[in-house]
């Protein structure tokens, strides 16, 4: 009796974390493994040698079971994660309580870029709320005293040095919050004002940014558009694996570590995602997605949400080279529930 086919719902036996129906269903032949082991396939057909089926049930449950056990199984490549832990990272990272806590208040109020320009925000919209542009944006004057407030004065001259801020997008990371706290349902426009919410204005007087937090986090992490923020194709997964970024700094990042380190921890568990990289004329499709990943998920994210001190190696204004170590705060927000 032939051996029945893996659930097109299930993780996909070659091990990536994605269900089988979004990797190699249709496939003759999935990705090369990233160790020394036989891949799932050849695992199968060699547990299936010798093995006979009375029935079509019976091929299924052997198939079933040999498959739950290949999804059990602890792969260098995950950084000790199995494939079935990878797709819940992967799938339902904020949902699942077996595999994450995310408290909703913080031991300790947050001092990171993002909750500083929130507060900027929220301190300026106050109880009259804050009129709008003919755009929709943050007026401009607004815009130009919180630059001020958070950059100090070389930062300041380095960021304006091309042109002044005239408007929202030319200070981009406050541009970012504003988008952000208004999908997390912080602020939003009433009666042709900005406002905070009812329910962001409960969350401050309740524990201030220490509740705040989590809801951005969250509003970042699943909802914004990451690539908004560079010049990198879309390469949506990035941004999906974002918790299996948070769970390398939660296991390495008690030193300071390269970029380049995080990157080929990315790349041997998703070597799948170069394919997903358009063509360039000038560079591989590894140093583009490399470039992406240390800029978007590093920089525009861990450091963003101060998880993580990010670095450059060098004051040239040219360095694209980074070291990270992971911050307090990331042990904090982020709990694992599971042996790291």
């Amino acid at each position: 009796m032939k051996a029945a086919s893996v659930d097109r719902n299930d993780p996909c036996p070659c091990g990536s974390g994605k269900q089988f129906n979004y990797c190699c269903l249709g496939k003759t032949s999935g990705p090369a493994p990233n160790n020394n082991t036989a891949s799932p396939s050849d695992a199968l057909r060699k547990a299936l040698e010798g093995q006979r089926f009375d029935t079509l049930e019976d091929a299924q449950v052997f198939v079933t079971e040999h498959t739950w056990q290949q999804n059990q199984r602890q792969l260098d490549e995950f950084e000790g994660l199995s494939p079935e832990l990878m797709a819940w990272m992967l799938h339902q990272p904020f949902t699942s309580v077996r595999l994450v806590l995310f408290p909703e208040v913080l031991k300790s109020q947050p001092s990171t870029p993002i909750t500083r320009l929130f507060s900027l925000l929220a301190e300026a919209i106050g109880e009259q709320g804050l009129k709008p542009t003919a755009k929709g944006n943050l007026p401009r004057n607004f815009c130009r005293d919180a630059a001020l407030a958070y950059w100090d004065e070389k930062t300041h001259q380095e960021r304006t040095r091309c042109g002044g801020i005239n408007r929202e997008e030319d200070f981009f990371d406050l541009h970012v919050t504003r988008l952000v706290a208004e999908l997390a349902g912080l602020i939003r426009k009433y009666k042709g004002r900005f406002i905070l919410s009812r329910d962001c204005r409960r969350l401050l007087a309740e524990g201030g940014l220490a509740v705040v937090y989590s809801r951005l986090l969250k509003a970042y992490a699943e909802q914004f558009n990451w690539a908004y923020r560079d010049g990198y194709a879309d390469l949506r997964f990035i941004q999906q694996a974002s918790l299996f970024t948070l769970y390398l700094l939660t296991r390495h990042g008690d030193t300071w570590r390269s970029q380049t380190f995080y990157e080929d921890a990315f790349l041997r568990a998703f070597p799948i995602v170069l394919n997903d990289v358009p063509p360039s004329p000038i560079f591989t499709a590894e140093e583009d997605l490399r470039r992406c990943y240390t800029w978007r998920t590093l920089v525009d994210f861990v450091g963003f949400f101060g998880l993580a001190e990010v670095e450059k190696v060098s004051d040239d204004i040219l360095c694209h080279e980074y070291r990270v170590k992971a911050l307090p705060l990331l042990g904090n927000a982020v709990q694992f529930q599971f042996p790291r």
